[in-house]
């Protein structure tokens, strides 16, 4: 299934400042983002595109894969502070309303454990028929 760039569904609403902040944002990637994004890019998971700091609703998702509505989010330290939290399950709330499934990495979980990481992403895939094997 091909989609256009300026597919709406695709960004939902996304503007123009949204597209320039995730295109600064792909300049550079954690090492926390690296690992999965190895993995994820190229369809090398399960078939699937996931696009990479892509603006979605007003947000920029760290990773995010139309056909499955799932976005997947690699959070560092500073997501544990109260503020963060609750901007981040607002952010998540606001998107799952439009159909989008957000998961949620630690930075800490990808470096230990990548493989339960891939794994956990593999189910929410086969969850939504994504490329089924």
């Amino acid at each position: 299934m091909g989609f256009k760039k300026n597919d709406k569904q695709l960004h939902l609403g996304a503007n123009n400042q949204d597209f320039s902040n995730a295109r600064m944002l792909r300049k550079t990637l954690t090492k926390a983002e690296e690992l999965p994004w190895h993995n994820l890019r190229n369809r090398r998971l399960k078939g699937a595109k996931f696009r990479r700091q892509h603006p979605v609703s007003g947000y920029i998702a760290d990773f995010y894969c139309h056909e499955a509505r799932l976005i997947i989010e690699v959070d560092g330290e500073i997501h544990d502070l109260s503020d963060h939290m609750e901007h981040d399950e607002g952010r998540s709330y606001e998107l799952e309303l439009n159909g989008i499934h957000v998961i949620r990495f630690k930075n800490a979980e990808i470096l230990e454990d990548l493989e339960t990481v891939l794994n956990r992403i593999t189910d929410n895939l086969i969850s939504k028929n994504v490329n089924p094997e």
